[in-house]
């Protein structure tokens, strides 16, 4: 297929909305072939191609990927998807916690085998992934800070495997940020947001647009000789 634009193709994982979304939008503006994928289709319009699947489910997650391989030729991912269930670690369930591991990690374990040995033959790639903030410690967060503390791990192994190929690995990790997701589990006024909110320095969430440009500079050529790091985004959240 001929695509356009920049030339280069960026595929984001959980696209439909918040971070993701403001990813896609970013991208395509600078004129990037976006592509995205997630559970469910965005509700209002897409800059680009869009593919549905679970990717709690691994063998739903290799056949989409499989999909999106036959007919694109993916550039640049950013391992975006992601999910939390706010529980104390007495209250964790096995079954919350191998959902949250298998969307948090292991689909982006599949995304980076799907797409990395077209990288490395081209000799140009970008690999993002969203980790979070919560790594560095908040209550109920048990297996989603796993899982994220996982992907750094990740982000620094896959970044010195592939360094000699012209393929960087970075991370960015969001604090708390103005998403549905986020506000869902801490609705706005309730006390667990506003104690949230009081552990800001700056004393405010961040927005969708301020990750994503985040994202974005890591995605850029100008990023070219940095790889395996990561980089908070948390409004000072990550100093203590």
């Amino acid at each position: 297929m001929t695509e356009h634009g920049t030339g280069r193709v960026t595929l984001i994982t959980g696209a439909s909305r918040g971070i993701g979304l403001a990813i896609a939008a970013q991208q395509a503006a600078l004129g990037d072939t976006v592509i995205g994928l997630s559970r469910r289709a965005p509700e209002g319009d897409f800059p680009g191609d869009y593919y549905t699947a679970d990717l709690a489910d691994a063998a739903e997650t290799t056949d989409v990927l499989r999909r999106i391989a036959e007919r694109h030729r993916i550039d640049r991912l950013v391992n975006n998807a992601g999910f939390f269930v706010p529980t104390r670690v007495e209250d964790t369930t096995l079954a919350d916690f191998d959902a949250q591991i298998a969307v948090n990690l292991r689909a982006p374990l599949q995304c980076a085998q799907a797409f990395l040995p077209g990288m490395r033959e081209r000799r140009y790639g970008r690999i993002v992934n969203i980790s979070t903030r919560a790594t560095l410690g908040r209550v109920k967060r048990t297996a989603y800070a796993a899982a994220k503390l996982g992907i750094i791990g990740f982000t620094r192994v896959w970044a010195r495997e592939v360094a000699r190929d012209g393929v960087t690995v970075n991370a960015v990790a969001p604090g708390a940020t103005a998403t549905e997701l986020f506000e869902s589990n801490m609705p706005p006024g309730s006390e667990e947001y506003e104690r949230v909110i009081a552990g800001i320095p700056m004393g405010r969430m961040g927005r969708p647009e301020e990750i994503a440009a985040a994202v974005g500079f890591f995605l850029s050529d100008g990023a070219s000789y940095v790889t395996g790091q990561t980089l908070y985004v948390c409004g000072g959240g990550s100093i203590g």
